[in-house]
């Protein structure tokens, strides 16, 4: 990832980036040190519009980060998604991190993840309350049903611009196939990610495998015995009565082990807290996961109904909380190991196999919303339109998430 100096410019050695952020391998790209408030501003606004779950956040993401601020290339925000897709948690919520870090150090790692995180957490809480009061959630089917369409746009043009960066060559866009071919055939997502960063890996070391070089991961199996994860499990009992402190562990248990999907985040809850604690009820279970599919925001501020559902207002702050604290500490333990991965031939393989998987998931994710959100001819008309808003005249993807809402709600009404 690092870049070259331009033989025209003045005399001298580059200058080294700020310490703690990538280099920048794009000049048309500057990666300089920001202003907080800009990033604060940013998590907020996709805090607050980023509908439609993980691939359409890292859309709009980079539709802002890439396309419209500039404070990234696209080949630095794929490794940036790619290192998230590398470690538990919510992918997307650590893709803004990251963003944040490289743009304010660790004041921005820190805002933009809380920013990006409240209105969720905040919607979500509102609804928890209105159904301990009353027993059911608000309705948002014609919301949704206007907003799925304009996702599969956001979604199709991130995967067309990224995949101009990333997938280079043949070898990379035959693992995309593969990929997109098996994750569509149910294949583990994880599975997908790993194997793929291993056989460009296993690629790029052939050279020097006569040479002893390759003993490079020989260890990463121990990685295991230090996860945080295992230190938590041997805190958390089973069969206790109600207690925060329980319902943190709990939730810092899922959030330091838990990858992939909302759907993956639906079977660690329903273990720990349906199945072994019996805190909670499936139905109350799926009534959770559905709020936490119509609200902005990551998909893991599910943990803040649960958590209001069987411990009030403190139940819902400890398991919001919990699940999120440990991206925070991967993030910053991660960030600054990108530009090492990029600049180790073999990790850089690894690393390309990764962005090349993710590119496909994103692509299995996007013909899943497809099927699901192009139903009529409205919802066909509103894609086309929102693809030709981004294209032709790089419409902001915000403001094309709130269109699909009020045109979902309105054809809601004739």
């Amino acid at each position: 990832m690092t870049g070259s100096a331009d033989p025209q410019s003045s005399p001298g050695a580059a200058v080294p980036p700020p310490s703690g952020r990538l280099a920048d391998p794009d000049p048309i790209h500057p990666t300089t040190p920001g202003d907080l408030a800009e990033v604060a501003r940013l998590a907020f606004k996709l805090g607050v519009t980023a509908f439609g779950g993980p691939a359409a956040h890292i859309a709009m993401l980079r539709d802002e980060v890439v396309n419209r601020r500039r404070w990234l290339s696209d080949a630095t925000f794929l490794d940036m998604v790619g290192a998230s897709n590398l470690i538990p948690g919510p992918t997307s919520t650590e893709t803004v991190m990251h963003a944040g870090m490289e743009r304010a150090g660790w004041r921005g790692l820190l805002t933009a993840g809380a920013l990006f995180i409240l209105p969720a957490a905040l919607i979500t809480l509102t609804f928890a309350w209105v159904y301990g009061a009353y027993g059911t959630t608000p309705t948002a089917g014609w919301l949704l049903y206007g907003i799925k369409p304009v996702v599969v746009a956001v979604v199709v043009q991130a995967i067309w611009g990224l995949g101009r960066t990333a997938l280079k060559g043949w070898k990379l866009p035959a693992l995309a196939l593969t990929v997109l071919a098996l994750a569509l055939l149910g294949i583990d997502e994880l599975a997908l990610l790993l194997g793929s960063g291993m056989v460009l890996a296993i690629v790029a070391a052939l050279p020097t495998l006569r040479r002893g070089a390759a003993v490079l991961l020989p260890a990463a199996p121990a990685l295991e015995h230090l996860s945080p994860a295992l230190l938590v499990q041997a805190a958390v009992g089973a069969g206790e009565p109600y207690s925060p402190f329980r319902l943190f562990l709990g939730f810092l248990k899922i959030g330091a082990t838990l990858y992939g999907s909302g759907y993956v985040l639906l079977a660690f809850v329903n273990e720990e807290f349906v199945e072994r604690l019996g805190w909670l009820s499936s139905r109350q279970l799926l009534d959770a996961v559905a709020v936490g599919q119509f609200t902005p925001g990551p998909v893991f501020t599910t943990a803040t109904f649960v958590g209001y559902l069987v411990g009030g207002w403190g139940g819902a702050l400890a398991a919001t909380l919990a699940i999120f604290l440990p991206s925070f500490v991967l993030v910053g333990l991660s960030h600054r190991l990108i530009p090492r991965l990029r600049a180790n031939p073999v990790a850089a393989g690894f690393l390309d196999g990764v962005n090349a998987a993710a590119i496909a998931l994103m692509a299995a994710v996007m013909l899943t919303i497809g099927r699901d959100a192009l139903v009529d001819p409205p919802t066909i008309l509103l894609a086309l339109a929102a693809a030709l808003l981004l294209i032709r005249f790089t419409v902001n993807s915000a403001w094309l998430i709130l269109g699909g809402a009020v045109a979902g709600l309105l054809l809601g009404k004739v």
